[in-house]
């Protein structure tokens, strides 16, 4: 028993060293400074199923390789970056070179507003986000004392970090008792709505359609909201293809569930007004089996 127990704190350990820090440095706002780690808030188990490319033929895995058209293939301590300033003409590069171009103050995590979480609309979020730790003994209290600011006033911090050989705009804020550091994109990035979505029509607010769909809205609204109920469906639909290729077995597809005939948008609003309770019944039971089969 005693071999299975030390066996058991391995496997903890071990799955334990496996998250890596993607970025460290300072975290700076006004003269208060200290160390923190960076860690991937997002599981990479928890992604979706990675395919290889195969060779028809003999279904081997196809492989690339980095290759000079002069040397043939090229080992990776033999790669080295350039700029190609004109057709076929580089300058080369060094990292050391890039990274002097920045100060250490620059290298940091540097706040420099403090802002209402309204203020920064969701648009500039571009996905990557990240939990801030503090490093080493020292930083935890600064840490701790500057979590409890943003939580006490309700505020995010907007600032610069070098990440990924890259200025980058970050938002921390305060989440789940850690700090939360969401990757923003440039103003300048973002192209206007209206460059793709075009005219609209003009709505009255006494429209018949526009009462109807607020009243839908107010039906579907969910008081005891769990964003932890939502998966990936396709993912696991995928996993279950995958096992039955495997084992030689055919799998059934998903039944379409049958949609009501509408004729117009106005007849759409009114039969989504009439199963919106009803929709919303079936989904949680269908949620809660899920839950009741994976616990099993």
């Amino acid at each position: 028993m005693a071999t299975k127990h030390r066996s058991s704190k391995r496997r903890r350990g071990s799955s334990k060293s496996k998250v890596r820090a993607s970025w460290r440095g300072m975290l700076r706002f006004g003269l208060v400074s200290f160390q923190v780690e960076a860690f991937n808030a997002r599981k990479p188990e928890a992604g979706a199923v990675a395919f290889h490319q195969l060779h028809e033929k003999c279904h081997n895995r196809i492989h690339y390789e980095k290759v000079c058209p002069i040397h043939g293939k090229v080992d990776n301590d033999e790669i080295v970056s350039g700029f190609e300033y004109s057709r076929g003409r580089y300058v080369e590069i060094e990292p050391e070179e890039l990274d002097e171009l920045r100060t250490e103050h620059e290298k940091a995590l540097t706040i420099d507003s403090f802002v209402e979480p309204e203020d920064i609309d969701p648009i500039y979020y571009d996905g990557r986000m990240y939990y801030l730790a503090p490093k080493g003994a020292e930083a935890r209290e600064p840490y701790a004392v500057f979590l409890a600011a943003l939580e006490r006033e309700a505020r995010y911090g907007v600032g610069q970090v070098v990440f990924s050989g890259k200025d980058q705009v970050v938002l921390v804020r305060p989440y789940g008792g850690a700090l939360h550091m969401a990757m923003l994109n440039y103003d300048a990035e973002m192209r206007p709505a209206a460059e793709v979505v075009g005219q609209l029509p003009e709505i009255r607010g006494t429209d018949k359609q526009v009462r109807l769909a607020e009243q839908l809205i107010q039906s579907w609204e969910d008081e005891d909201f769990d964003f932890a109920e939502y998966r990936d469906r396709y993912l696991k639909r995928v996993k279950e293809l995958i096992d039955a290729k495997i084992e030689g077995r055919e799998l059934v597809a998903p039944e379409e569930e049958e949609e009501p005939e509408v004729v117009n948008f106005m007849d759409a609003l009114r039969k989504s007004m009439q199963r919106a309770p009803n929709e919303r019944k079936s989904r949680h039971a269908k949620d809660q089996r899920a839950r009741k089969r994976r616990a099993s």
